[in-house]
């Protein structure tokens, strides 16, 4: 399953430097890699590894070709994003090794008459599809999966094992998700009434786009009224929770255990660290980038990287710790004021 360094470069571009007729084998780490293997450099605490590294061919920037690219006794390809070029061209090293999954519905799946499953798609053991739900051309359906009523899936896509996609879901082309992945289960809807607490039906669904990954057990709840909207591209980690009701904007992108509250609306190009915890009823502007473990209890209105939290306490203190450090900064100019002030009076009086 080898390829030639020139036919990387034909599919993917870069400037090819060496010999282009070197076939290879995969990925491997630059402190580990054989004579087959091509690596990459992204890291530049990494950059002494180069000339030590017995990797085929290497994928560097231009940059780093300027500071270190001759040390490589190997093949180069100078390319202007090397970790996207390593991305890419490791889906098609994948895509040679894979095994195609044979067409077809196996015995112990249980498909109501009135859903319809495209030929091309493959429907694994103790799959469970639902009246009027559809499954789209080349999808694969894996061991234990749930597809409720009326629900939709768009050609392409996988769901591992024990997905399950609730009524009137719908999900686009060339949709992932991973194990455990609950899609359209019920929001957490409740009014409180002389303390005790009454369910308000969810009857929106999740909507969500094309190329969209959902990591192993996370969870997309379904709309109260209107739908809970995911859109193209978007990239979702393991074990997260979004709310009932929010909107998360074109290829956006979230690490694990982030949990995202009702009716929030993020827009694209956004990225959220491991186990930030965002609010309901906000809204995040395009571009933002939200660092891990950070709080956001506000809207974000520009772009830009965010990052903060606050310990908990009594909310009526919190909100006096906030003032006070949003002051912190027009503090410390009028203490240098002072300062200044007392040294010029001291000087005065001597």
């Amino acid at each position: 399953m080898a390829i030639t360094l020139e036919e990387l470069v034909d599919r993917f571009g870069g400037q090819l430097i060496g010999d282009g007729r070197v076939p290879v084998v995969g990925f491997a780490p630059l402190d580990n890699a054989d004579a087959d293997h091509i690596t990459f450099l992204t890291n530049p605490r990494l950059r002494n590894e180069v000339s030590r590294s017995k990797a085929a061919a290497l994928i560097i920037s231009p940059k780093d070709n300027q500071l270190v690219g001759d040390l490589f006794g190997g093949a180069r390809i100078v390319a202007k994003n090397p970790y996207a070029y390593f991305a890419k061209a490791a889906q098609l090293f994948v895509s040679l090794k894979a095994v195609p999954p044979a067409p077809g519905i196996h015995p112990s799946a249980v498909i109501d008459p009135s859903a319809k499953v495209a030929p091309s798609a493959t429907i694994g053991p103790f799959v469970t599809i639902e009246a009027g739900a559809e499954i789209g051309e080349n999808c694969l359906i894996e061991a234990g999966c749930f597809i409720g009523k009326h629900a939709k899936v768009g050609a392409g896509c996988h769901f591992f094992p024990r997905v399950v996609f609730m009524y009137g879901c719908e999900i686009g082309e060339r949709g992932v998700l991973r194990p455990g992945a609950v899609i359209g289960c019920e929001g957490f809807g409740f009014a409180n009434e002389d303390g005790v607490w009454i369910k308000i039906p969810q009857t929106g669904r999740v909507v969500i786009g094309n190329d969209v990954q959902i990591g192993a057990n996370t969870t997309v709840d379904r709309g109260a009224l209107s739908d809970t909207i995911i859109e193209n591209g978007v990239k979702l980690d393991n074990q997260i929770q979004i709310g009932h009701n929010c909107h998360i904007g074109e290829n956006s992108a979230m690490a694990g255990c982030v949990g995202v509250a009702g009716s929030a609306i993020f827009g694209k190009n956004c990225t959220v660290g491991g186990a930030a915890m965002i609010g309901g009823h906000l809204t995040i502007a395009d571009r933002v980038h939200i660092t891990a473990a950070s709080v956001v209890q506000s809207s974000v209105k520009e772009a830009g990287v965010y990052s903060g939290f606050y310990p908990l306490a009594k909310h009526a203190e919190w909100e006096k710790t906030a003032v006070l450090t949003r002051k912190l900064g027009s503090m410390r100019d009028k203490i240098r004021e002072l300062e200044k002030t007392i040294q010029s009076m001291t000087k005065t009086e001597k």
